[in-house]
């Protein structure tokens, strides 16, 4: 029986050497996202990312990730971009307005810019959750992100269409006018 021809995979792969990766961190619940940049810092690092291949974006908080990843996508042009945020869930419905509006916010960045952006926002019931997910029981969830990035960097260049050529050059008349 013939070897069937298999289907060709394409994937990425967790060298960060030649990646450039912007970094969008919330200044909001500090001790939570200084924690998780740490992680996302490590995982580049340990990549292979160089200092100057990182570029870090502060913002006051969540809500303002989206806006600040999305310009850094359109003017700096990483190949990946990590965001990272926390948003504990307090007595009111403030919380769910905050946390769905971000995530929201960061796809349409994304599709938008097609610059793959990492998912680091941490949004949690209680700090010890927060906590326990940014390097104490439950891994770091930056450092998760950081290799989902550098992942999705290289993915995102192998998808990269081809250098599309020049328009032909015409040397027609110019076009007819409407009567």
């Amino acid at each position: 029986m013939p070897n069937k021809p298999k289907p060709k995979s394409i994937a990425g792969n967790l060298t960060a050497a030649n990646l450039r990766v912007g970094i969008v961190i919330s200044r909001f619940n500090s001790f939570i996202t200084e924690r998780l940049l740490d992680g996302a810092l490590d995982a580049l690092n340990r990549s292979g990312a160089a200092d100057d291949q990182i570029e870090i974006v502060r913002v006051p908080g969540s809500f303002e990730l989206p806006v600040a990843a999305k310009k850094l996508a359109q003017s700096h042009h990483p190949d990946a971009i990590i965001c990272i945020g926390c948003v504990l869930r307090g007595e009111t419905s403030h919380y769910e307005h905050v946390s769905n509006e971000v995530a929201r916010g960061i796809q349409l960045a994304q599709m938008d810019t097609g610059v793959p952006i990492a998912f680091c926002v941490l949004t949690c019931d209680t700090l010890e959750q927060a906590i326990d997910r940014a390097g104490l029981k439950s891994g770091n969830k930056g450092f998760e992100a950081g290799l989902a990035a550098v992942e999705m960097g290289n993915l995102s260049r192998q998808l990269r269409p081809a250098t599309p050529a020049a328009p032909p050059t015409s040397k027609s008349k110019s076009p007819r006018k409407r009567r």
